[in-house]
C-alpha cells in the first residue's frame, strides 16, 4: 500500500488492545495511531485522529460499542471491524453491527501469538487492509425501509415437490449488509426457492438468518440436512459448511475441504444447483474479495441462466462481482439499491417462460 493505514483499537480490555495493536503493527502497513476503551472515548479520538479502520469492540462501559457504531457512522463515517465473543449474544449483537454499518467482524483475541504465527492473526490484518479500502458509497449506503407489518406476513410455503426455479445469492466481506437490502425487498408471493451462501463462520449464520427473517416478508433460516427446497423460502449455509442439493431438490450439507479458502464455498453450491435447475437457475453475486462464484457463474450461463452481480460503487470489496464481470458472465450489472428490483423482475420474466414450455 501507498500509504500506511491507521488504526484505532478500541475495547476495554487492556489485554485485548495490547494484543491487537501488537499484531497489527507486525505488518509494514499498518500504523496503530491509538486506543480507546470506550466508545465514547473512541469517538472523541476518531474526530481527533482520524484513522483509516477502527477495530470496536461490542461490550464496553460508558458507551457501548452499538451505540458507539451509530454514532461514527452518522457523525464521523470510518470503515469499522468489529472484535466479537463466539457466543450467542455476541452473534446477535455482531449481526446488528454489520447492519448499522460495520464492514466486517473479528472474533475476539484470547490468544493470539503477538509474534505473527497464527493464521487468525493473518486474518485480522487482512480485514482491517479489506476494510481500508471500503468505498464511501458503501459505508454510507442506508438500507431501505421495512415493508410494512401488514405486508409482512409469510406466504404459506408452496410445493411439496422441488420448486421450479432457484436464486443463489452469494457474497461475503460486507455480505450481511446488501443481504439486508437485497432480501426483506423480495415479494411475499416470490415464486422462486433462494439459496444464500454467506462467508461467515460458524455460530453466526443462525442468528443473520433470524435477522434477515424478521425483516423479510419471504421465510428465512438456516439451512439444515434433508430440507426441501420451496418457494418463497430461503435457505442460509450454515457457517463451516458447504450447501449442495441433490436430485430430488433436497439440502446436503457437507464438510469437504474448503475452496478458496471459504466454507461455505458459493461455487459449491452453483455446481451443485445447475444440473438440476439448468437454465431455471439465476445467480447473484455481492460484494466481497476474491473469485469465489466465478466458476458457479460460468457454469449458469453456460446452462443458459442469468447472473446479476452487484456494482463497484455499492460494493464494500469489489473482488467477487468485479471477477465474474472481467470474464463476461454477468447479464446485468446494478447497485445494491436496485438488485431486488433487477432479481425480481429477471425471475418473474423467467417464471412466465418456464409456465410457457410447460404448456
Amino acid at each position: 500500500m501507498s500509504k500506511k493505514v491507521k488504526v484505532l483499537v478500541v475495547d476495554d480490555s487492556y489485554f485485548v488492545t495490547t494484543i491487537v495493536s501488537k499484531r497489527l503493527e507486525l505488518d509494514q502497513d499498518i500504523v496503530v495511531v491509538g486506543v480507546a476503551h470506550n466508545g465514547l472515548d473512541a469517538i472523541e479520538k476518531i474526530k481527533e485522529l482520524q484513522p483509516t479502520v477502527v477495530t470496536l469492540d461490542v461490550v464496553m462501559p460508558v458507551m457501548s460499542g452499538l451505540d458507539a457504531l451509530r454514532r461514527i457512522m452518522r457523525e464521523c463515517p470510518t470503515p469499522v471491524v468489529m472484535l466479537s465473543a463466539l457466543t450467542g449474544e455476541g452473534a446477535e449483537a455482531t449481526i446488528e453491527a454489520l447492519e448499522l454499518g460495520a464492514v466486517d467482524f473479528f472474533l475476539k483475541p484470547s490468544t493470539i501469538h503477538p509474534t505473527g504465527n497464527d493464521n487468525s492473526s493473518d486474518e485480522l490484518i487482512e480485514k482491517v487492509k479489506n476494510a481500508a479500502a471500503i468505498t464511501p458509497a458503501a459505508l454510507k449506503s442506508k438500507l431501505p425501509p421495512l415493508p410494512d407489518k401488514a405486508a409482512k406476513g409469510k406466504v404459506a410455503l408452496k410445493n411439496n415437490d422441488c420448486a421450479s426455479q432457484i436464486l443463489v445469492i452469494g457474497s461475503s466481506t460486507g455480505g450481511p449488509r446488501a443481504l439486508m437490502q437485497v432480501v426483506p425487498l423480495l415479494p411475499r408471493d416470490f415464486p422462486v426457492a433462494v439459496l444464500i451462501v454467506q462467508h461467515m463462520p460458524s455460530g453466526f449464520t443462525r442468528s443473520m438468518a433470524e435477522r434477515l427473517n424478521g425483516m423479510s416478508r419471504i421465510e428465512v433460516r438456516e439451512a439444515a440436512n434433508g430440507d426441501k427446497l420451496r418457494s418463497g423460502q430461503a435457505l442460509v449455509a450454515p457457517g463451516d459448511y458447504h450447501m449442495n442439493i441433490d436430485g430430488s431438490g433436497e439440502i446436503y450439507l457437507s464438510q469437504e475441504p474448503p475452496l478458496w479458502g471459504v466454507r461455505p464455498s458459493i461455487d459449491i453450491t452453483m455446481e451443485s444447483v445447475v444440473p438440476v435447475y439448468g437454465e431455471a437457475t439465476t445467480g447473484v453475486i455481492l460484494t466481497g474479495m476474491g473469485v469465489d462464484g466465478t466458476h458457479g457463474a460460468y457454469l449458469i450461463k453456460k446452462a443458459g441462466g442469468t447472473v446479476i452481480a452487484q456494482d463497484e460503487a455499492t460494493s464494500a470489496v469489489y473482488g467477487m462481482p468485479m471477477s465474474v464481470a472481467n470474464k463476461g458472465y454477468v447479464d446485468k450489472i446494478v447497485p445494491i439499491q436496485l438488485m431486488a428490483s433487477e432479481i425480481t423482475k429477471s425471475c418473474l420474466k423467467k417464471n412466465k417462460k418456464l409456465v410457457r414450455e410447460v404448456v
